[in-house]
């Protein structure tokens, strides 16, 4: 006889972490001072929660949602501040792995395939490294590298620039560029990710899940040079160090389109990870 779980569905007892069926659901899920908008596909399939990049929202998923079709569970879900979620005092990077742990709590998911675009696969690999044991494994769509700005000159340019984009932004949000806060608090996210990718080797080495990379192709809107490169190629003495580590593909799109224009090979890596993980059980 099937057990039920926190949310009263009954759970599969060949695979326990996932219920034998859940109903779609689309609501408020609330956290600290603030409330995520999430959406939960429902069905009996591995869960799979979807992380946005910095300022983006679960609409920018739809495609690579629609390329994995109905036989997998899609969570995504807005940070704060961003696409419907509400605002909130504290956004930094470990309130949006509380978030993380907030929407998996409320939809009663104990194992979790993630599947992160730039910031999100940050978050992505973090939460993975906290949660092995919960964790099918990862998917990072152009992200993360072990590369960032650790400098003050690299964090006053990131001022500066977050300082011109100012009256931009309510232009900026509905695009998925920026979110309801400030100016500075924007700033203030981008310098704390830098310094997060920076110090993230210890991080990718010490993973035991499945992590796989879909990498973009050259430079992104507001990048200059060849930066975005340069990051892309500290991942490689890591590949040959750690072996849960592999890029699924390089695609053509850039590290802004990727979503848009590759959500193939995202959806790709997706079931590489999973079937990895069939095969591990």
């Amino acid at each position: 006889m099937n057990s039920l779980n926190s949310t009263g569905h009954a759970r599969n007892p060949l695979h326990p972490s996932h219920p034998v069926s859940t109903r779609k659901w689309t609501g408020m899920v609330p956290i600290d001072d603030t409330a995520l908008a999430v959406r939960d596909a429902g069905g009996p399939g591995l869960p799979v929660v979807y992380l946005n990049g910095s300022y983006a929202s679960q609409r920018h998923w739809r495609r690579v949602v629609d390329d994995l079709g109905p036989s997998w569970r899609h969570i995504t879900f807005d940070e704060r501040a961003r696409g419907r979620s509400k605002q909130a005092a504290d956004y930094s990077f470990e309130a949006c792995l509380r978030d993380i742990d907030a929407v998996l709590s409320a939809r009663g998911v104990d194992r979790v395939l993630l599947v992160g675009w730039s910031y999100g696969a940050l978050l992505g690999v973090h939460w993975a490294s906290r949660n092995p044991g919960r964790t099918a494994g990862v998917v990072g769509a152009d992200g993360p590298y072990p590369a960032g700005w650790t400098h003050e000159a690299g964090h006053n340019e990131i001022r500066r620039v977050f300082r011109r984009m100012k009256p931009m932004m309510p232009v900026a949000r509905p695009l998925g560029l920026a979110a309801r806060f400030s100016a500075e608090q924007h700033a203030d996210l981008a310098i704390e990710s830098h310094k997060l990718h920076a110090a993230l080797e210890p991080v990718l080495m010490g993973l035991t899940v499945p992590v796989r990379y879909v990498i973009a192709s050259g430079e992104a809107l507001g990048s200059r040079d060849d930066l975005q490169e340069q990051m892309r190629a500290s991942l490689d003495p890591l590949l040959a160090r750690n072996p849960n580590l592999t890029v699924s593909a390089k695609v053509a799109s850039n590290h802004g389109s990727i979503l848009r224009k590759d959500s193939p090979a995202v959806a790709r890596a997706v079931r590489e990870v999973a079937t990895i993980g069939r095969q591990a059980q």
